[in-house]
């Protein structure tokens, strides 16, 4: 069989049989699958036809130490031929996890110390805020039991992890969203402050941010937002969770980052880059203090886990991740490439009229684009959609976030990229501004 043969052979069970998530269900009906990979190296993917990528957005923002690890194959079969699986609940433990949570405790900011374990990060999420009202409910607060996140955010695909995403698409997917989820101004903590003020602090259990916001557009936050948050955390009693699941693990030039914004949360999600993706894990880590409080208030079973709460093979994959980033000093990497790479954006910038703004921190980048750079005007229609189009028959793979007003552009590259492969993501996103200047700008 050939290449073409097996392409055309999977395509065709693909629309037969496999619901992608988060995927337009008719252009896989009239296309097929967009690409079929079968093959990863550092930044770069391998398809059916031998087509070679740079996957600009370490697929879904967690291959942060890069695709073809052959240390954390071995970490997970050597953990599978020992102990595969093994419950967590009741009590029952196994090595990795626990070495896993004190890691992690330990490289987490602050007074963050104590870890619950979940398969992802919509898990991870709904974890935290089940948690917040579980400890309000323990502290004799019932009624503290609104979440507040922001405009543009997302938290995941869970129920209650849709309730808090601030992308309203999300919302409209399904009509029986979880109650009590309230949004503030994404760019003001003014805003927050006045929606607690509206709603009562008596009633408000948590608010949720990401440090940078990852698919509403790679937005971070203004100067000092989240030390204004934290204040007004601490004056009207709400717990204040940070959703690292994108940023976690090095990506925005520090193991976490909120490490950059001088606020300590009470609990902090994470996912993705804990394992790179090569397995399935997500958690939540909560402070001494709320570790305390549960300790000494709680004389119950804790109701809340996840069949693979704890997964053996997935924390073990996870301690050689962690490992791998740290020997390798994957997060410095990130810090320079990811000035590199908003520097170049930023010099193509200046040479073409189309590109609106240049965001991020780290190695998560976003371009915002415009038809008239000088005043900002944007097309009648979205063309970061033709962007995408265009850089992956260049051989790159980036997103486009169009929500509200936005037609924007993001990527986020393993954290091993080098110079020179910065230098092509540039090369090759300025060879699409200019197709989109010739082909499409004239008709306007």
């Amino acid at each position: 069989m050939t290449n073409e043969q097996k392409t055309q052979e999977l395509a065709a069970l693909d629309k037969a049989h496999f619901i992608h998530p988060t995927s337009p269900i008719k252009q896989q009906q009239e296309h097929g699958p967009s690409f079929i990979f079968t093959e990863g190296k550092g930044v770069y993917l391998k398809d059916t036809n031998g087509n070679k990528v740079i996957d600009g957005m370490s697929s879904l923002w967690n291959v942060n130490a890069g695709h073809g690890r052959k240390e954390l194959a071995e970490a997970a079969s050597e953990q599978m031929k020992t102990l595969a699986f093994t419950s967590s609940f009741s009590t029952f433990s196994n090595e990795p996890a626990i070495r896993l949570a004190a890691k992690i405790a330990d490289l987490s900011p602050g007074e963050l110390s104590a870890v619950f374990f979940t398969s992802g990060g919509s898990e991870a999420n709904d974890t935290a805020y089940k948690l917040a009202r579980h400890y309000w409910i323990l502290k004799g607060k019932p009624e503290k039991k609104k979440i507040i996140s922001r405009n543009n955010s997302y938290h995941g695909v869970a129920m209650g992890a849709t309730s808090a995403t601030g992308l309203k698409p999300f919302r409209d997917f399904t009509n029986s969203l979880a109650p009590d989820f309230y949004f503030a101004n994404s760019q003001s903590a003014a805003s927050f402050r006045h929606l607690v003020e509206q709603e009562g602090p008596e009633t408000i259990a948590a608010f949720i941010a990401e440090p940078i916001q990852g698919a509403g557009g790679v937005h971070p936050a203004p100067e000092n937002y989240f030390k204004e948050i934290r204040q007004i955390c601490d004056e009207y009693g709400i717990l204040f969770i940070a959703d690292e699941v994108i940023t976690g693990f090095g990506r925005t030039g520090t193991m976490f980052g909120m490490e950059q914004e001088g606020a300590e949360p009470d609990m902090m999600c994470f996912a993705k880059g804990v394992t790179s993706g090569y397995a399935p894990l997500g958690g939540v880590v909560l402070s001494k203090k709320m570790h305390n409080d549960f300790k000494k208030l709680s004389d119950g079973v804790l109701l809340h886990g996840y069949t693979y709460s704890g997964h053996p093979m997935s924390c073990a994959v996870a301690l050689e991740n962690i490992e791998i980033i740290e020997k390798e000093g994957l997060q410095e990497n990130a810090a320079i490439r990811g000035k590199e790479l908003t520097q170049g954006f930023k010099a193509v910038q200046a040479r073409r009229n189309t590109i609106g703004e240049v965001r991020g921190k780290g190695l998560m980048v976003g371009l915002e684009i415009v038809k008239d750079q000088g005043s900002q005007e944007k097309f009648p229609t979205k063309q970061a959609p033709f962007l995408i189009a265009e850089a992956a028959k260049r051989g790159l793979i980036c997103r486009s976030v169009v929500f509200g007003e936005q037609d924007a552009l993001v990527f986020a590259p393993p954290l091993c990229i080098t110079k020179e492969e910065v230098e092509k993501v540039i090369e090759i996103m300025e060879d699409c501004i200019v197709a989109l200047e010739e082909q499409v700008l004239k008709k306007y």
